[in-house]
């Protein structure tokens, strides 16, 4: 669709990520029956990742399903996934850069995506035994750029009888029972113990911990941003921060900026250990040289943390 089709009064499309299973099912039904009503079109998009038999006839039962819920257009996406990071991540990037495609072929202004509170609890455990921080203890967003959650706040449970109630057949993903992925063990095992154990409501407080953090971590993140103007200056092939004012500041704000003038000056993102490993040279100074990090040279000079291209990363001796 070109930009003019798309700015010539046309209603405004939103797109369902439909799988056929439960959950998407029951928001691809809600969505048909709402978008009229919020003066929207509504249409579909399928991704075939290609991984099990059948996903082909997979992707065009959930076509013709989005087709007798009236959505339209309805897009079938068959992707190729790679081996990097194992299949589930590459299976999640797959499937995103399907979305992307889905995005700039239609014209639509969103994806609604249909995970519930049972996987937002379940992310937010994941992210807990991974040990991973408070950005992957904040969950999924409910809004991230064109993709919207809607279902965050209503169980699993509820999209199943959803679909009863409305005479729809969800397709039953034979992944979802195999306990050699984390997230189902995680499903099965770990979360039905913790409310055997602890009492009902764990993974409703589980989300709520998630929405209080992402809170704390937004108002953080806007904070550095602010003090960043401040505090950075342009050096030579590189950037620099005051120690002084990175000394004051309490290690939360203090790692944010950290992080904060590495990925902009040079897209690199920094794990907590290499974070720490720089805050060193401002709360624990005894002269060290510096920290190498990937393709980047920090150092202490003249009472500023200065953040360098490392020789040789762009291709130079």
């Amino acid at each position: 669709m070109s930009s003019s089709q798309r700015n010539s009064g046309e209603t405004t499309l939103v797109l369902v990520a439909l799988s056929g299973g439960p959950d998407s099912l029951a928001l691809a039904a809600a969505v048909a029956f709402e978008a009229p009503r919020a003066a929207l079109r509504a249409g579909a998009v399928i991704v075939d990742h290609g991984l099990q038999s059948g996903s082909a006839q997979v992707a065009a039962r959930a076509a013709e399903q989005a087709a007798e819920l009236g959505l339209s257009p309805v897009l079938v996406e068959r992707v190729q996934v790679s081996g990097r990071g194992g299949p589930e991540s590459g299976a999640r990037d797959a499937r995103y850069a399907a979305f992307e495609r889905a995005v700039a072929d239609s014209g639509s202004v969103a994806i609604l995506l249909g995970h519930t509170l049972d996987d937002q609890a379940e992310t937010v455990l994941l992210g807990l035994a991974r040990g991973s921080g408070a950005a992957s203890l904040q969950g999924m967003a409910p809004v991230r750029g064109p993709y919207l959650r809607p279902l965050l706040g209503i169980r699993r449970s509820t999209t199943v009888q959803a679909c009863e109630d409305a005479g729809l057949t969800p397709w039953t993903d034979p992944q979802n029972a195999d306990r050699t992925f984390t997230r189902v063990r995680v499903r099965e095992i770990v979360l039905p113990m913790l409310e055997r154990e602890l009492g009902p409501g764990v993974a409703e407080a589980l989300v709520r911990t998630a929405e209080q953090l992402r809170e704390d971590a937004e108002a953080l993140d806007a904070f550095a941003d602010e003090l960043a103007e401040d505090l950075a200056e342009h050096a030579e092939a590189g950037i620099s921060l005051d120690v002084p004012a990175l000394a004051a500041n309490p290690p939360a704000l203090r790692q944010r900026l950290i992080r904060l003038a590495v990925s902009s000056e040079f897209g690199v993102a920094l794990t907590r250990q290499q974070t720490l490993e720089v805050a060193r040279l401002v709360t624990d100074w005894h002269g060290q040289e510096g920290v190498d990090l990937p393709g980047v040279r920090v150092v202490r000079r003249e009472g500023r943390v200065v953040f360098q291209q490392a020789k040789g990363s762009d291709g130079t001796a």
